[in-house]
């Protein structure tokens, strides 16, 4: 993809996610109001408004095209290298995407201990993919805005991506490195 398509390519990403964003809210507006849902999903704790979605979903939007951008440039101007790493991004912002929708959906519809097993496969999962890249974090956000809102999601992906990161960073090139030291 040339510099050209890709400001095509986050210019729509952009809008699509605004549009979907307004309509949403606008959807629950004229259906009772706006929803706020409570941390921990406990009565006593804060409420956060969906509002904050129209921040956070363009937001990331333009981060994850920002990173997936500057990706894409880094990579030598071979074709099937350039396409190899689009396709790892479709399968990274899809999968997350499809896994935070089952997830909140579940949750909304009374099976919690589903959405718990899911997070908790995401943590293990995050410990050998890297899940901490911006496409899978704006799918995860974009997946679940439409049952919980934009805030609570990401506080959680934020923690996941947060071990996943560690164990990428630090942990998997220590182990790397103690394995290659040992004897044969």
């Amino acid at each position: 993809m040339t510099e050209k398509q890709f400001e095509k390519l986050k210019y729509y990403v952009i809008s699509i996610t605004i549009l979907f964003v307004v309509g949403h809210l606008l959807w629950e507006h004229l259906n009772g109001g706006i929803l706020s849902h409570h941390l921990m999903h406990h009565p006593d704790y804060p409420s956060i408004s969906n509002w904050w979605g129209l921040l956070i979903l363009p937001f990331l939007a333009w981060l994850s095209t920002e990173r997936i951008e500057k990706r894409v440039t880094l990579q030598p101007n071979d074709a099937p290298v350039r396409a190899k790493t689009l396709r790892v991004v479709r399968v990274g912002f899809f999968g997350m995407l499809i896994l935070s929708f089952v997830q909140s959906f579940s949750f909304s519809v009374g099976y919690e201990n589903v959405a718990i097993y899911l997070s908790l496969g995401l943590v293990v999962v995050g410990l050998f993919l890297p899940i901490y890249r911006a496409e899978c974090i704006f799918g995860y956000v974009f997946g679940s805005i439409v049952f919980t809102g934009a805030i609570i999601p990401l506080i959680g992906i934020l923690v996941m991506t947060g071990i996943s990161w560690f164990s990428h960073v630090c942990i998997k090139p220590l182990v790397f490195r103690v394995v290659r030291a040992q004897p044969q």
